[in-house]
Order: structure tokens, then sequence, then C-alpha cells
């Protein structure tokens, strides 16, 4: 057992360093305020971090069949160490931008290769509340984020102080990994193309899983980016007391996902998801009224914790959908995670266009309206 615990840790570890993305939505607050940017420029921000789940996500899964996982973890976080340290040598918007696409590519090879990765460490029924535990250090390294950057402007004097932390953080995860002798996976000599996976949308329930895949980052990254600029816009709140919104998301969240791991042991997983993303868009239909500031974190909140579980449920049912295609479908799931890239930036458009975050609160609704949807259009009895 303690052998075991040896091995799982620095892997667990890497779930806080997959978490360090989501800190994207209280930096395009800093980053647009240190910059004068428009909502439109700042909303590019989130795409320069998800764009690559698009790009790289299949390429990656492809690849680690001859690097091996733990290689591709590692590769993952000398990028991200690059990408974090940048800004802090210098910092300018085209720095930080660049910071953002490494912390992108950096953080799609490693939520491609490390899931895989704790499969070699730990096995049978151990497996499954190890993955769950892994999304857990994910929640509460995003939860962490906005106090990092509060406590670098507040007691160190600039926000960027952020950056090295997180590099300090990611090089302390490589160490660890590097000194752990995990057994490296048998080499998988079935290749598959780009091509052959995306065809696999031409299943239209698929399809629509993939979507639901898109459109479900999408909300999770615009709460994330929008509720800061909600409590600036509204109740004037200065932007390091404004990232508390992103923390209150993301405590939430995880605890929405601890509750999932249990009522879903006992209820139907996709009447779970019908009940929960309806109440989720009942939750944002009421924010775009409310202007109070405990209201409004109370709403931000509870989308998180409503919102939380979705992602696994359509990710599960994408794989029982075609079990014999399961990598494939692994991989085109993670590259619907790039909703994150294409949805923030339609956000900053419109709020720009409306003069208001009202304008970002839309996008985010219509992408709730698909997977209310998605939910109604799901058979409960192949769950």
């Amino acid at each position: 057992m303690n052998k075991l615990l040896t091995k799982a840790l620095p892997v667990l570890f890497g779930f806080f360093v997959m978490g360090f993305c989501d800190v994207v939505g209280i930096s395009t607050s800093y980053v647009k305020q240190d910059f004068n940017l428009s909502e439109s420029l700042a909303g590019l921000i989130p795409s320069m971090v998800f764009i690559w789940f698009l790009l790289l996500s299949i390429p990656v899964a492809i690849a680690m069949n001859k690097a091996g996982r733990k290689n591709m973890v590692q590769i993952s976080n000398i990028i991200t160490f690059a990408g974090m340290m940048l800004p802090f040598i210098s910092y300018n918007f085209a720095t930080c931008l660049l910071a953002f696409v490494l912390l992108g590519i950096g953080n799609t090879i490693l939520q491609v290769s490390l899931n895989p990765l704790l499969t070699n460490v730990v096995k049978g029924k151990a497996l499954t509340s190890s993955l769950t535990a892994g999304q857990v250090v994910k929640a509460v390294s995003s939860f962490c984020g906005p106090f990092i950057a509060a406590f670098a402007a507040g007691t160190l004097g600039n926000w960027k102080f952020l950056f090295p932390i997180f590099a300090a953080v990611t090089l302390l995860s490589g160490i660890w990994l590097l000194a752990t002798p995990i057994q490296k996976e048998v080499p998988d000599n079935h290749t598959s193309s780009p091509a052959a996976v995306f065809g696999l949308l031409k299943d239209q329930r698929i399809l629509f899983l993939f979507l639901g895949i898109f459109f479900i980052v999408g909300v999770d990254v615009g709460v994330n980016t929008v509720s800061p600029k909600l409590l600036i816009e509204r109740a004037g709140w200065p932007v390091e007391k404004a990232g508390m919104a992103s923390s209150v998301y993301f405590v939430c969240r995880t605890i929405g996902a601890l509750a999932g791991s249990v009522i879903l042991a006992k209820v139907n997983d996709i009447k779970y998801f019908r009940y929960n993303i309806i109440m989720a868009a009942a939750a944002l239909l009421l924010l775009f009224f409310l202007n109070g500031p405990a209201a409004m974190l109370l709403l931000i909140g509870l989308v998180g914790f409503l919102c939380s579980s979705v992602f696994s449920i359509i990710y599960s049912a994408a794989l029982k959908e075609r079990p014999e295609k399961a990598n494939e479908i692994s991989g085109l799931m993670i590259t619907g995670v790039s909703g994150g890239a294409v949805i923030p930036p339609c956000m900053g458009i419109l709020a720009d266009i409306t003069g208001s975050q009202s304008g970002s609160l839309i996008i985010i609704g219509l992408c709730l309206l698909y997977l209310v949807w998605c939910s109604l259009h799901l058979n409960p009895e192949k769950a």
C-alpha cells in the first residue's frame, strides 16, 4: 500500500498543475486592466489557452504511443515552466499572450497523458477513486488560483508574482515525478489518424455529445472569466477583491463534484444531468437581473455546483455509445475542451456591442440552452 501511494502521489500532484489553466479567468481581468484592453481583445486571452485542445489533443494521443505517458507529462511540465517564467522576466502584452499559449500547450499535453499515466500505477477498483481524487486536486488548484493572484498583488506588490509561484510548483512536480520509478506501459502498435478520429463525428449522437463537451467547457471557462467582471462592473469592486468570485465558483464546483460522485452511484446519471442543467440555466437567468454582490456570488456558486458533474456524464455517455472505439472517443472528447477557446471571444464581442457583461451572460445562456436540449435527448435507459 505504501509503495502504491509513493508512486501515485507524484502523479496525483500533476493534477494540481493541470488546474493552472483556470487561472486565465482572473488573469484576464488583470491583463485587461494593465494594458487597457477592449472586451473583444481581452476575450482572446482564454483562447490562447484552450485553442490547443482543438489543435493538439489527437496528435498528442497518437505521439504518446511512441514517446510514453511519463515522458509526455514531463514535456508538458517543461513547456508550462517556460510559459510561467516568461511574463515574470519581461512583462508586456506580447509575453503575456505567449505565456498563455505555452500554458495551453503544456496543459493539453498534460490532460491527454496524465490520466492514462495514473493507470500505470493504480489498477482495478482503486482506479476510479484515484481518477476522482485527481479531479478534486485539480479543482483545489483552480480554487487557489485567484487567492494566489490576490496574495501576489497585495502582499508581494504585483499580481505577476503569480507566475514564478506557478513555475516553482511545476518544477517541483517535474522533479518529484522524475524521481519516481513508474513501470512503462506496453507500446500500442495500433495506429490511427486524425481523419479517422474526426470521422466519428458522422455519428449524430457522437456529434451532439462532442458539442455537449464543447459547450460545457465554454460555460465553465465563461463563468470563470465573467464572474470577476460582473462584480467589477455592477458592484464597483477592485480587481483584487473581485477575484473572490472565481474562487467561489471553483469551491462550489469542487463540492458539487464530490457530491456528484456519491449521488451518481445511486441515481441515473442522465436524469441527474437533466435536472442539474435545467436548474443551472434558471440560476444564470436570475444572474441577468440581480446586482447585489451577495446574490451574484450565490448564483455564480450555484452554477458551478450544478454544472460540476456534466463533463464526466457526457464523457461517459460517449464512451458507452461506441465502447469499441474508446481510445478514439476519448481523444475526440478532449478535443471538445476547445470550447474554452471559442466561447470567451464571443462573450467579449457581444459585451462590447451591448456595453455590459450582460452580453457575456447571453452567450453562456445559449451554451446552457444547448446542454438542456442535449439532456432531454439523451436516453436515460442507456445510462
